[in-house]
C-alpha cells in the first residue's frame, strides 16, 4: 500500500502573467497525473490547496476536476486546511464543503477525529494560529494519541503547521510537541521541501513535501518542487521524493564586468518553448542605466526575472529635485526588495491611483530612506 502526499498547491493564486498561473495548475495536474499513473491507494494534501478562501472559479473546477480523475482511478483522498484555505469570517463555510459533503468526492479530515482507510488510521488538523488556539491544539494531540498508542496498522496525522525545526522565524511548535505515536506525520506550511526526518521521540519519518510551484512572494531560484510517495508495505513508512517537471529557471550572480558573458551563457542555455524564470544578482554597480540595456537582452528569452543589485562604494545622493522622473529608479529598489511580480503590482497598479499629493509624498519617503537602504545592502 502506499499513498501520495501533496501539499501547498496555492490554486488560483494571482499571478501578473497568465503562463505563471497555468504553471501553478500544471504542477497540480502534474502530481495528480503521476499518483494516478503509480497506482497510489490514497492522497493526503496537507492544507494551502488554494491561495485563497475564495479562489477564482477556475480554481475551484481544476480542483473538482482532479478529485474526480483520482475518485474514478478509485484513489481516495484526504485533506486539511491551510491558513490560505480558511474563511477569514467565523461561521463563514470554506470552498472545501464542495468536496467534502456536497460531491462527497474528497474526505476532510481537520476535526481531528478518527478516520480510517482499511487498516490505516488517519487523523488531521486545520491550521491553528499562535496562541491559545496552539495551547488548544497541543491538548488535542495528547487525546489523539492515546487512540494511535492503541492502534495496530499505520497511524498518519496531518498538519499545517511551521515546526521550528523546519524554518526558525515560521515555527509554531517544536516536533517534540506532536503526538509519539504516528508512523508518519504529513505536514504542510514551509513552502521549502522539509525531510523525511526521523527523530527518536517520534514513531516515524516527518515530512514537508513544500509547495508544488514557488508562489508569488518567494524569489527565483533553482530549487526543486515535487511530492512524497509514501510506502506503507512494511511496518515502516518510507517515503519517496517525486520531481515535479516545472518551468526552468536560473539563477545568476555576476559582476558588472562580466554581466554580458553570463547573459550570453544564460541565452545559450534556453529552450525557447518554455521560456525560463531568471534570478538575477549583480554586483560593482554604478548605475541603473549602465546595465539596463545589457539586461534587457534577457526579455525576448525569458518569461519573468527578478533583480538584486549591489552598488560599488562610489554612490551618490538621490533627491527629488535633480530627478525629472524617477519612477524607474523606484521600480528597480522594488523589484530588488520584494520582487518582480509584488513590485508590478506596486508601481503598475496601486501607485498610479494615488493622487498628485500623494505620489510626492510617497516618493519623498523612499528617498528619505535610499541611503540606509544602500548601507544595508553594503554589509
Amino acid at each position: 500500500m502506499k499513498f501520495s502526499h501533496i501539499s501547498d498547491t496555492h490554486l488560483g493564486q494571482y499571478r501578473s502573467k497568465k503562463e505563471r498561473e497555468d504553471d501553478t495548475y500544471d504542477a497540480f495536474k502534474q502530481a495528480i497525473e503521476i499518483s494516478i499513473k503509480d497506482k497510489v491507494d490514497f492522497v493526503i494534501f496537507s492544507g494551502d490547496i488554494f491561495d485563497k478562501a475564495q479562489p477564482p472559479n477556475d480554481a475551484i473546477l481544476l480542483m473538482m476536476q482532479q478529485l474526480n480523475r483520482l475518485k474514478d482511478n478509485g484513489i481516495e483522498s484526504y485533506f486539511v486546511l491551510g491558513d490560505h484555505d480558511q474563511p477569514k469570517q467565523s461561521g463563514q463555510n470554506p470552498i472545501h464543503w464542495l468536496y467534502s459533503s456536497l460531491t462527497k468526492v474528497s474526505h476532510h479530515l481537520g476535526d481531528g477525529k478518527p478516520v480510517y482507510f482499511k487498516n490505516v488510521l488517519l487523523v488531521g488538523f486545520d491550521h491553528h494560529n499562535d496562541g491559545h488556539d496552539i495551547e488548544m491544539l497541543q491538548e488535542e494531540f495528547k487525546k489523539i494519541d492515546l487512540v494511535a498508542k492503541e492502534h495496530d496498522g499505520h497511524k498518519i496525522i496531518v498538519l499545517h503547521q511551521g515546526l521550528n525545526e523546519a524554518h526558525e522565524y515560521a515555527g509554531q511548535l517544536n516536533a517534540n510537541d506532536l503526538p509519539k505515536n504516528f508512523t508518519y506525520y504529513a505536514i504542510g506550511d514551509i513552502h521549502e521541501k522539509f525531510g523525511p526526518k526521523k527523530y527518536e521521540f517520534l514513531g516515524g519519518p516527518l515530512a514537508y513535501p513544500g509547495s508544488t510551484e514557488i508562489s508569488s512572494t518567494e524569489p527565483i531560484k533553482e530549487t526543486k518542487k515535487g511530492f512524497f510517495e509514501v510506502d506503507l508495505s512494511s511496518a515502516e513508512a518510507i517515503p519517496k521524493w517525486i520531481d515535479l517537471d516545472i518551468r526552468p529557471r536560473f539563477e545568476i550572480e555576476t559582476s558588472v564586468d562580466e554581466l554580458h558573458a553570463k547573459i550570453d551563457e544564460v541565452i545559450s542555455k534556453i529552450d525557447e518553448s518554455r521560456k525560463p524564470l531568471v534570478s538575477l544578482k549583480i554586483t560593482d554597480v554604478h548605475d541603473w542605466k549602465s546595465i539596463h540595456q545589457e539586461i534587457a537582452r534577457l526579455d525576448e528569452h525569458i518569461l519573468d526575472k527578478s533583480i538584486r543589485l549591489k552598488y560599488d562604494e562610489k554612490q551618490y545622493p538621490l533627491s527629488l529635485e535633480d530627478t525629472g522622473n524617477i519612477d524607474e529608479e523606484f521600480k528597480r529598489l522594488a523589484v530588488t526588495n520584494i520582487g518582480q511580480e509584488l513590485a508590478n503590482l506596486a508601481l503598475d497598479t496601486l501607485y498610479p491611483s494615488l493622487n498628485e499629493k500623494n505620489k510626492r509624498e510617497v516618493k519623498e519617503i523612499i528617498i528619505e530612506n535610499f541611503e540606509k537602504f544602500k548601507e544595508e545592502h553594503k554589509k
